[in-house]
């Protein structure tokens, strides 16, 4: 008898959904940047020939309404999650609406907090928790849905309820290999409605300083080992770039001119960075692009900065971390102050802004602040960025520090976006949110689009001001996300 061939697929209507955000901190954030959901981009083209919608939250101002309008209208068969730890409580609550008003639909749940920590997903409204990069396994994961199977079984995949795997929980999820990856679907967003405040050192007058930026993503994984970073531990310590001809061929099809590098290092791989600029510029690709790297790589390799530079390079995200040697040494972080220092003024003389990035501590006094601000200060001229150290969860480090987090169990999660110190303060919550704002405004006054007295539209300057109004209010008010007890 003839082979038979395997059943089709049957045609699956899948709603891709990115959680709106509660934190006056991250909503702050988003004046000044709101980047693509890449990741369901990705998907849809691992499982090709389904009806999907992107259901974007942060970009509303009923997000609810928007939710109901959708499920309503739609009918998904398939609705699929994303989201950080800070918002776990509202996908665990958008799961709940959806398994009450369409009982049958699979609900399945991604992203960074599902692969960091997967237990605190293992609820009965979800039906799949799919851990690190979604498309290794989202076309059987749909495929399963659609013949009405379970999810046991399938790579990176945890099944909630009786079956759920403890054991399995514990570890990472496999590593990705760059080149098996598809090319995202981008038709499924308005490209318009992303964007990112783009700082440059020589921006053309009165351009647009809120331009519409597209992600792109060059490499995986990061093979350092920072004691507060999570991404080797996803990526097991190893460094994948895609092919070069792939990622060329997708900056050619980008309706936008600003694209925004996704990679935890772009540029640690000398070869493959060398190879990737030379081809965009022998096709002749005119984009202007921001890029995450090391002040250890911009120290090593000048002359590959000076080549990004000549071909579109507008800044840089260096995480310097501390201003201070011990604190950088017990963090793993392989650099000394005088590297980052050395980074930024190699890469203000080729005109590549630097956006550096702070960690402050929860254990930080007066004098530590006023330290960290006179420091800020005597840069020369920089996009500053502050964050306050968060163990991630599923490391160690987070396994260490759980049992003096100042509020317990899923309500650290809802803190977790790297802006709440999760441990007791040395100074009250309350001043120690004040010192903060401070300083979280005076970094953004660091731009060199003040210092360089950037004219730009008159509607980019108003949305600057009401943008940097809103971030500092938000740190400002930070300690009112803690219990009223633990304000002073």
């Amino acid at each position: 008898m003839p082979a038979t061939s395997p059943r089709p697929v049957p045609p699956q209507k899948i709603l891709l959904v990115k959680p709106h955000a509660r934190l006056t901190t991250i909503l702050g954030l988003q004046r000044f940047m709101v980047l693509e959901p890449l990741e369901f981009g990705y998907l849809a083209a691992a499982a090709p020939g389904h009806d999907y919608r992107v259901l974007d939250l942060r970009l509303f101002r009923a997000p609810q309404k928007a939710f109901d309008r959708m499920l309503r209208r739609f009918q998904p068969d398939i609705v699929g999650f994303t989201g950080y730890s800070h918002e776990a409580t509202a996908i665990k609550s958008l799961a709940q609406q959806v398994r009450e008003r369409l009982p049958r639909t699979r609900i399945i749940v991604g992203g960074h907090h599902a692969t960091s920590a997967p237990h605190d997903l293992d609820k009965p409204q979800i039906d799949a928790i799919v851990r690190g990069e979604g498309p290794i396994s989202w076309s059987t994961v749909v495929e399963a849905a659609a013949r009405g199977k379970d999810f046991a079984g399938i790579p990176n995949v945890l099944v909630p309820g009786a079956g759920y795997d403890a054991e399995a929980a514990k570890g990472w999820p496999l590593a990705t290999d760059p080149a098996s990856m598809p090319q995202p679907r981008r038709d499924l967003w308005d490209p318009r409605s992303y964007y990112s405040v783009w700082a440059a050192e020589k921006l053309p007058r009165f351009a647009s300083v809120f331009p519409a930026v597209s992600m792109v993503r060059t490499s995986w994984g990061c093979p350092m080992k920072c004691s507060f970073c999570v991404v080797p531990h996803l990526s097991q310590q190893t460094h994948r770039p895609r092919p070069v001809d792939a990622v060329c061929d997708e900056l050619e099809q980008l309706s936008t001119d600003y694209v925004y590098f996704s990679d935890d290092e772009n540029f640690i791989n000398k070869d493959f960075s060398w190879e990737l600029a030379e081809e965009i510029e022998r096709r002749g690709i005119r984009k202007r692009y921001f890029a995450w790297t090391r002040s250890t790589t911009v120290n090593r390799s000048p002359e590959l900065m000076k080549k990004w530079g000549q071909i579109g390079l507008d800044g840089i995200f260096i995480g310097f971390e501390f201003i201070d040697d011990a604190e950088l040494k017990a963090a793993s972080k392989a650099s000394t102050v005088k590297a980052n220092e050395k980074a930024l003024d190699t890469l203000r003389a080729m005109d590549i802004v630097v956006h550096a990035a702070f960690i402050l501590r929860g254990e930080y006094d007066v004098d530590d602040f006023e330290k960290l601000r006179s420091y800020v200060q005597a840069m020369p001229p920089s996009q500053c960025s502050f964050t306050c150290f968060t163990p991630i969860p599923g490391t160690e480090e987070y396994a260490d520090y759980e049992p003096r987090f100042v509020v317990p169990g899923e309500r650290a999660y809802d803190l977790h976006d790297c802006m709440h110190p999760l441990m007791k303060t040395k100074l009250p919550l309350r001043e120690f949110s004040a010192r903060f704002a401070t300083q979280v405004i005076e970094g953004i006054h660091k731009t060199p689009l003040r210092s360089n007295h950037h004219l730009a539209p008159p509607k980019d300057m108003l949305r600057v001001w009401q943008a940097d109004r809103s971030y500092y209010r938000g740190f400002q008010k930070l300690y009112r996300d803690y219990p009223r007890e633990l304000w002073d």
